[in-house]
């Protein structure tokens, strides 16, 4: 519950709106190793969307769990409303008027959705109970304000990431927030679901309502943000108005240097077919996926949110089992029912939900890069090469170009995008010969995906046969020789690279 001075506070602020909500100053803090913010400003207007870029690492995170009572700054001073404060918890932060949306979401997944809304904030009857008809009414009134439609009974854990994402915004707006951070919203909806996001945002700005959006989209850049700030190697770079700049000036502060390509894709040679699926089904799921892929192809897959993209390639690499349907690998066919067999033909899988399926969080860069290589050749006897494996993970951090001071760093301390490299580091470390990448890119800045495209166009003209799995059609169109196209569960059709365009691919996507 807001304080009533913190109400008070926001009335007398609402009488002059030419002030700042928001000003930070000097900010700095150091993390073992790692300085993440050295002497950061940053400001921001009441009723506006104030968006903020940069590449992974380049202190945004840091600079967001500051303003939302995660941490603590070294240095530096915070001004809400024109008055200093000290946050010294997220709670704190909440009371102040300060609500943060994660990029990974922290509900309660076997709670409801009206219990994770209101949960120590739950309405009381007469005698102190938790008054549950009432909270869901209250639910379901902040629901058609923001017209979202979710049954607010419902158990979170049989929500899709869409709707979980659209319960954690209507969490943060139900503390009556006058400072709203949105970090990477969009990530995992539809462009429906983004459309719909959208006007919830501007709903919020026309309260009068200041909103810190971090995003690496550049069209979501344009479309909401009325100006945005710059953050590189963490220190503050400018601010501008949205309208005053264009894609490639935003691109060039944020890297410091000219982008000339985001797709590199390279000619390479399409050599023998590796892998043939035919008729690939999991009951209930997905049906009827057949194709082929050669050595030094890239197949790109595309379909909206629920398509079974993701689920068909978690049944090429064993994860679910196909129920139906025949893999062949070289020729070859192969029961795929576990992915160590999927990984002793030779295949890898990065998984699109880096957090939840692919991070041991709690261990090391080493730990989480080397795991999935100890048994290639890295071990005798049941020993392991330690020596020699640590090596390799030092040459592939390095090409990879992951910021960390040291491999010992635990995962869970860098930023998403240098998560994603370190995953891909894994696998390339199996010198796999079928990589199927679902969502590569998700969550990165423009300089990283520019590095993770050109690593790998590199490794289709070695030869390695690549399933590439993405949202972002631009991607698909850059980068891939052929497209597979998937709707509901039903391979819709396969179009080859020439004769591929946005209007093809979403007419075989919304069948």
């Amino acid at each position: 519950m807001i304080s009533t001075a913190t109400l008070d506070a926001i009335e007398k602020f609402k009488a002059n709106q030419g002030e700042y909500i928001l000003e930070i100053e000097g900010a700095r803090k150091e993390f073992p190793g790692v300085l993440a913010l050295d002497n950061v400003e940053f400001r921001l207007r009441p009723g506006t969307v104030h968006a903020l870029m940069g590449e992974n690492g380049a202190g945004k995170s840091t600079l967001m769990k500051i303003i939302a009572g995660v941490y603590t700054p070294d240095a530096g001073t915070m001004r809400l409303r024109g008055e200093e404060i000290r946050l010294k918890s997220p709670r704190d932060a909440l009371e102040q008027g300060i609500a943060m949306i994660h990029q990974e979401l922290a509900l309660m997944t076997s709670m409801t959705v009206a219990e994770n809304i209101w949960i120590r904030r739950e309405p009381k009857n007469a005698i102190g109970l938790i008054d549950h008809a009432r909270m869901v009414a209250n639910t379901r009134e902040l629901f058609n304000q923001l017209k979202i439609k979710i049954n607010p009974v419902a158990e979170v854990s049989t929500l899709t990431v869409a709707q979980r994402q659209m319960v954690e915004i209507a969490k943060a707006v139900s503390y009556e927030s006058s400072v709203l951070i949105m970090d990477e919203p969009t990530s995992a909806l539809t462009e429906s679901e983004v459309e719909h996001l959208f006007e919830i945002i501007r709903d919020l700005r026309s309260r009068n309502i200041g909103i810190v959006y971090i995003t690496h989209k550049m069209n979501e850049l344009f479309e909401i943000a009325d100006e945005f700030s710059v953050f590189r190697d963490g220190r503050y770079v400018g601010t501008h108005a949205s309208t005053a700049v264009t894609r490639d000036d935003i691109i060039r502060m944020m890297v410091g240097r000219e982008i000339t390509s985001m797709f590199p894709k390279e000619e390479a040679e399409i050599g023998d077919v590796i892998l043939e699926v035919k008729d690939l089904a999991v009951a209930g799921v997905f049906q009827g996926i057949s194709f082929e892929l050669h050595r030094g192809e890239i197949l790109g897959v595309a379909g909206l949110v629920g398509s079974g993209r993701s689920n068909v390639a978690e049944a090429i690499f064993g994860v679910v089992p196909a129920t139906s349907g025949t893999i062949r690998i070289n020729g070859r066919q192969v029961d795929v029912a576990s992915p160590a067999i999927a990984m002793r033909e030779g295949m890898a899988l990065l998984t699109e939900d880096r957090k939840e399926t692919g991070c041991f969080l709690p261990l090391t860069i080493l730990e989480n890069m080397q795991i999935a290589a100890l048994h290639n050749g890295h071990s005798q006897m049941g020993y392991v090469d330690e020596r020699g494996l640590r090596s390799l993970c030092d040459e592939m951090k390095k090409a990879m170009r992951i910021k960390t001071p040291n491999l010992e760093e635990r995962i869970e301390n860098l930023s998403g995008g240098n998560q994603q490299k370190v995953l891909i580091g894994r696998w390339l470390l199996t010198k796999p010969k079928i990589l199927i990448l679902d969502e590569p890119t998700r969550g990165i800045d423009v300089g990283a995906k520019a590095e993770i495209h050109r690593l790998i166009s590199n490794l289709a003209k070695e030869g390695v046969a690549v399933i590439m799995i993405s949202s972002e059609l631009p991607e698909v169109l850059g980068m891939s020789d052929r497209i597979l196209v998937m709707h509901e569960g039903h391979m819709t059709g396969i179009l080859d690279r020439a004769d591929a365009d946005q209007v093809k691919i979403m007419e075989l996507a919304a069948r």
